[in-house]
């Protein structure tokens, strides 16, 4: 039987092979996928420039070179003619030299077609015994394939503006189907171990990485603020959007930042959230809405010599700034009445005692 199967495998079509190889990987990859996948594309514009971190698998019968690694480099930074907003966001993967992964597809293709001709009686009578044996070495070439992915495919490359190219290698070494996890997990277990990706973001971190040019005026747009961490200017996150609002509605309910848009030729917006509750329809990635420091926005939501809301309970006159954005915007006084007030004093113009 294994003379068949070498005589089967001698006859395979290389374009049967290429299908059952790109199979194989897709499945592999596929399987129990936790990040966005682009798998072997043949030109830039077939990577989207998206701002979510994606996983591209370069084409199993290409392995890492010199000449792979000079395209990896130019598609990271470019989408056909235009430059890529978020070229950190791309996390290639590529399978080492040699043909480990080609042959085991070749022989799990072959032991196939034996076992469909033994079961068909197309190659004479076999015992039960002898046709149980098929059914096993085909289980077994095909799992010895899934195999072979995790094993081959144990290169990353990632973009870095500090290295000659631009990208960064990441070595996975080989892994194990058996291991329980997925391919995209195995990528992201090795990216965080070397300090190249985070789950979240805190506020500090941010106060930190504040770009210079934008510290005068105290306003971060939500979209250049999206695109730093997928650009190659902080850390990376796997899903920068998802993450932000979660992190921005804490920030801006705990007062660590503001959120403002709208942006008037004045400088004021049309709306500014600091110290109240956020709704994540409101956290909106765009150029007119801004992440505000917590200065400004104290600033922006109680500015100097703005009306004052006064509040008498039983002839106590209590002052305190006004915080509702219609009382800044008419400039009238909110005046707030309590407690029991004779009436005919009241009547007469008395103050109440």
């Amino acid at each position: 039987m294994k003379k068949v199967v070498g005589d089967r495998r001698a006859s395979l079509d290389d374009g049967e092979v290429k299908r059952e190889l790109r199979r194989t990987v897709k499945e592999e990859w596929e399987r129990g996928a936790t990040l966005p996948l682009s798998l072997f594309p043949e030109e830039s514009t077939a990577v989207l420039d998206q701002p979510r971190l994606t996983v591209v698998v370069a084409d199993p019968e290409k392995s890492l070179d010199e000449e792979l690694r000079k395209a990896i480099a130019e598609w990271t930074t470019r989408r056909g003619d235009s430059a890529r907003l978020y070229p950190a966001a791309l996390v290639w993967c590529i399978r080492r030299p040699g043909r480990d992964l080609p042959e085991k597809v070749e022989l799990y293709l072959a032991w196939k077609r034996v076992a469909e001709e033994v079961s068909a009686g197309l190659l004479g009578e076999f015992e039960p015994s002898e046709r149980q044996e098929a059914k096993r070495e085909l289980a077994n070439a095909q799992d010895d394939a899934r195999e072979e992915v995790w094993a081959s495919y144990q290169f990353v490359l990632l973009h870095d503006r500090s290295e000659k190219d631009g990208l960064k290698l990441i070595p996975l070494g080989a892994g194990h189907a058996s291991a329980g996890d997925s391919l995209t997990a195995r990528v992201l277990t090795a990216m965080k171990a070397e300090g190249l990706l985070s789950e979240s973001v805190g506020a500090s971190y941010l106060l930190r990485n504040w770009p210079t040019a934008l510290k005068e005026t105290g306003l971060w747009p939500l979209s250049g603020l999206r695109q730093s961490f997928l650009d190659g200017s902080l850390t990376r996150i796997p899903d920068p959007e998802d993450t932000l609002t979660e992190q921005i509605i804490r920030f801006v309910e705990a007062g660590d930042f503001g959120l403002a848009t709208g942006q008037r030729p004045d400088g004021t917006f049309d709306r500014v959230w600091f110290r109240e509750v956020l709704r994540p329809e409101d956290v909106v990635f765009d150029a007119q809405t801004f992440l505000v420091s917590s200065q400004k926005a104290q600033a922006l939501v109680s500015p100097a010599g703005s009306p004052l809301q006064t509040d008498i309970v039983l002839g106590r006159p209590t002052v305190v700034k006004a915080t509702e954005q219609k009382i800044i915007d008419t400039g009238l006084v909110n005046l707030r009445v309590s407690g029991n007030i004779p009436a005919r004093p009241w009547l007469r113009g008395e103050p109440p005692t």
